[in-house]
């Protein structure tokens, strides 16, 4: 297997992250999709070969709507991050929480929407990106550690998903979910792991972490 010919979602894919995702995956022969909030921001998207759609990420029915337009879908990357803390325990603030909230918000929007397609796939795969810090929570950190660890969780739920499908059906595994870790997140080690994704079975992939 490889991710030629494979349709990919890059949902909230207007950072750097995301353009190199795009490049290293059209680079491989993979159809993208990239959505994002803002037509402008979605350009270099454009220019890179991508699908570039006007949609919100952390959405449901905005993701569940893309879904119904683009068809067969083999992989499901949502990308919406960011990072605030600071202060200690007491610097926590909710202000600060809702901010990152909609990384989980997309996390759970796009696995919803995506989830019978990529089951559909002969090679779906839903990968998202988490931080090495859940390994050693600190104070000035805590509201970000949540919603990682949050987000990990429903990832690994995914997983449970894909695995139980496959196994009430008995059929192979086909679906995989995966989770990826960094410390700082480099987008081209991030773009070369999503590439590697159709790599290899859905069985050695389900349910893992991959530190980049």
């Amino acid at each position: 297997m490889s991710a030629a010919g494979r349709v990919v979602v890059i949902a909230g894919a207007t950072s750097e992250a995301g353009l190199a995702v795009t490049r290293a995956l059209v680079g491989a022969g993979a159809r993208v999709v990239a959505t994002g909030r803002s037509e402008a921001r979605l350009e270099p998207l454009r220019d890179a070969g991508a699908q570039a759609e006007v949609a919100d990420a952390t959405s449901l029915d905005a993701m569940t709507s893309l879904a119904a337009k683009i068809g067969p879908v083999d992989g499901v990357i949502p990308l919406v991050g960011g990072w605030r803390g600071g202060g200690g325990l007491a610097g926590q603030s909710d202000e600060d929480l809702d901010a990152l909230l909609p990384a989980l918000q997309a996390v759970r929007a796009t696995s919803r929407a995506f989830d019978q397609l990529l089951h559909g796939s002969d090679a779906g795969r839903f990968a998202i990106v988490s931080s090495t810090a859940l390994a050693r929570p600190l104070a000035g950190g805590a509201n970000y550690a949540a919603v990682k660890a949050a987000s990990e969780a429903w990832a690994r739920a995914v997983a449970h998903g894909f695995a139980k499908a496959a196994r009430d059906a008995q059929t192979p595994l086909h679906a995989a979910s995966v989770i990826f870790r960094a410390k700082s997140l480099d987008p081209e080690a991030l773009a070369s792991a999503v590439v590697a994704l159709w790599d290899r079975g859905a069985a050695d992939l389900n349910d893992t972490v991959i530190e980049l």
